[in-house]
């Protein structure tokens, strides 16, 4: 007693469990977390859909220098606005359960800013940028060495560019990926 009624049918908690690598309690559970970015607009409306400055008020979201692009990626009308299931998807690939293969994916799409399905110049140097921040400012023959030395590593048919088999290829070599692509709901 006193537990309210869930706002989902024990058959769409089954769905979204086997969509996702959550459990039914699991799901709920970051029902409540998205419901908390925006009670007053999700309250009993399951299909509301928050603007991804709500989205973005999610705690490791909002100190995460890509948190702008991982909205964008996981929002189904990719601007950013998020619906729970859109969410749900988010949170779900950055799990601990999620594998190494998905979250690799998921990785390439947010560093690919120009959306050309590669990892140019351009791109690796939004990654850096962001991960510097504003307030280490390296020079720029430092971040040119810094780029040319991630393409010489990574890029293997030296067309100027990581395509996703050679983003995957690079990552396999990382043993924390797995760890550090990850948000906790």
């Amino acid at each position: 007693m006193g537990q309210g009624k869930s706002q989902f049918t024990e058959e769409e908690l089954q769905d979204y469990q086997d969509l996702t690598y959550f459990s039914k309690k699991e799901v709920l559970y970051a029902h409540q977390k998205f419901k908390a970015l925006a009670p007053e607009k999700v309250g009993h409306n399951r299909n509301a859909k928050l603007p991804m400055s709500k989205v973005l008020q999610y705690p490791e979201l909002r100190v995460n220098p890509f948190g702008d692009r991982i909205c964008r990626v996981f929002s189904s009308s990719q601007d950013g606005d998020c619906t729970f299931e859109d969410f749900l998807d988010m949170m779900s690939v950055f799990s601990e359960e999620a594998p190494k293969s998905v979250k690799a994916e998921h990785a390439f799409r947010i560093f690919d800013f120009d959306g050309d399905d590669m990892l140019g110049v351009g791109d690796l140097r939004e990654v850096v940028d962001r991960l510097t921040g504003p307030h280490l400012c390296l020079p720029e023959e430092d971040i040119q060495f810094l780029l040319q030395s991630v393409l010489d590593e990574a890029d293997l048919d030296d067309d100027g560019a990581l395509s996703f088999a050679e983003f995957e290829h690079i990552i396999s070599k990382s043993s924390d990926f797995a760890n550090t692509f990850r948000i906790r709901l």
